[in-house]
């Protein structure tokens, strides 16, 4: 994952205190405009520091030199409760989402690294917003599909990570590089669930850089995955900068050990929340708009990271997880594409480019191996496979991007 994080909002406390709702009439929408967000390498300005509930948009102009990141916290300062990333120099990009009343707070992380910039205090007032309309049934039962398919990966997840810990804490190497790119597949469909919820995805799924640079210990599928494939002695890290060998070693069985069990409970943690009355409380509150929020979420973190190689850095098995994030991306907006194609000719003809968008992306990741017949590693893509899946994703991500704000009109 890069440093932050399918549904932006998963996490908060209740649905009292959520937003991404959707499922509003276009006149319960808040009348006020578009809040505008200018991100500098210090700062991160909000046009204004409350609204009024209903559905909001924030448009983000990146006036720094390195890409940036935008969100909305919960009142803990801490919880996501909606995010655009991604965001390249003097590129803009927009936040659509479902305010409920509440107190939030808004910051910008320009090199989508660290604790950010420009943190500041937001207020929603006025009355909350009620789910309503004629198609209010169906998309209710979208998100009771989308429900269940969170609690079915994660589900798949426990038994995977139990058997991949064991190969690991024995030293059984061989058999636990081959169940390591398989076994994150299934988080790496819903990750941003994990990513809502503190500091819970930092400990399964950080790369070493990003614990670095936020002063965490390093914990989780990547601390392991260095294990099972030593860095050569003069290997840059992911920066390209310093010595991967630098005051490294690798673990003793004791420290493979305490690893493993912490992942086992680390996943547990997850399996415990997606089977919990906060968890199905905060998928009823954001609604649909949750739902197409986390299909833009899954594909920004590949744009983010696996496109990159920097995700599996040691194993150089991202193309698994980029092939993942896809389906997890596509699953989202399957379970939403009807109430978009819904919104006449504009709503049928973003569906169209989005449909279009996967099928090219999946056929170029098919080009490379599958997640059954295994991947080619990610070193072995040339300049121009890169330059290929990077223009894929963009051709894919700018239908998507307006995704949310069509099934809210």
């Amino acid at each position: 994952m890069t440093s932050t994080r399918l549904l932006a909002a998963t996490a908060v406390a209740g649905a009292a205190a959520l937003i991404l709702t959707g499922c509003v009439a276009k006149t319960d929408a808040a009348s006020s405009g578009a809040l505008t967000v200018t991100s500098t390498a210090d700062g991160c300005a909000v046009s204004a520091a409350s609204a009024p509930s209903g559905t909001l948009a924030f448009d983000v102009s990146n006036k720094s030199d390195q890409t940036t990141e935008f969100y909305l916290l919960a009142s803990d300062g801490l919880r996501i409760v909606g995010e655009v990333e991604n965001i390249a120099p003097g590129a803009s990009r927009s936040l659509t989402v479902v305010a409920q009343p509440g107190e939030y707070y808004t910051l910008c992380k320009p090199g989508m690294i660290g604790d950010g910039v420009g943190r500041a205090s937001f207020s929603v007032s006025g009355d909350a917003v009620a789910v309503s309309g004629p198609d209010a049934e169906q998309k209710q039962q979208a998100v009771d599909l989308y429900a269940a398919f969170v609690k079915d990966q994660v589900g798949q997840l426990i038994p995977a990570v139990q058997t991949f810990a064991a190969a690991y804490a024995s030293s059984d190497d061989a058999a636990a590089r081959e169940q390591f790119p398989r076994v994150r597949a299934s988080y790496e469909r819903i990750e941003p669930i994990a990513e809502a919820l503190g500091d819970l995805d930092p400990r399964i799924d950080y790369r070493e850089v990003d614990a670095v640079a936020e002063g965490l210990a390093w914990t989780g599928f990547h601390r392991i995955e260095k294990d099972l494939w030593v860095p050569a002695q003069d290997a840059l890290n992911a920066d390209g900068e310093t010595s991967a060998w630098k005051d490294w070693a690798p673990s003793t069985p004791a420290e493979r050990a305490t690893y493993g069990d912490k992942l086992i409970a680390d996943t547990q943690e997850l399996y415990d929340y997606v089977h919990s009355d906060a968890f199905t409380e905060a998928l009823d509150a954001q609604g649909v708009a949750g739902i197409s929020n986390g299909a833009i979420a899954l594909l920004d973190e590949v744009a983010t990271g696996k496109i990159s190689g920097e995700e599996d850095w040691w194993s150089g098995t991202d193309l698994y997880d980029f092939a993942a994030n896809v389906e997890g991306s596509k699953m989202a907006f399957s379970l939403v594409r009807d109430f978009a194609e819904s919104q006449g000719d504009k709503g049928a003809e973003l569906v169209s480019r989005i449909d279009a968008g996967y099928t090219d992306l999946e056929a170029a990741l098919a080009a490379h191996g599958s997640a059954d017949a295994g991947f080619v590693p990610y070193a072995q893509l040339t300049e121009a496979d890169k330059r290929q899946f990077t223009d894929l994703i963009n051709a894919l991500a700018e239908p998507l991007s307006q995704l949310t704000v069509t099934i809210l009109e």
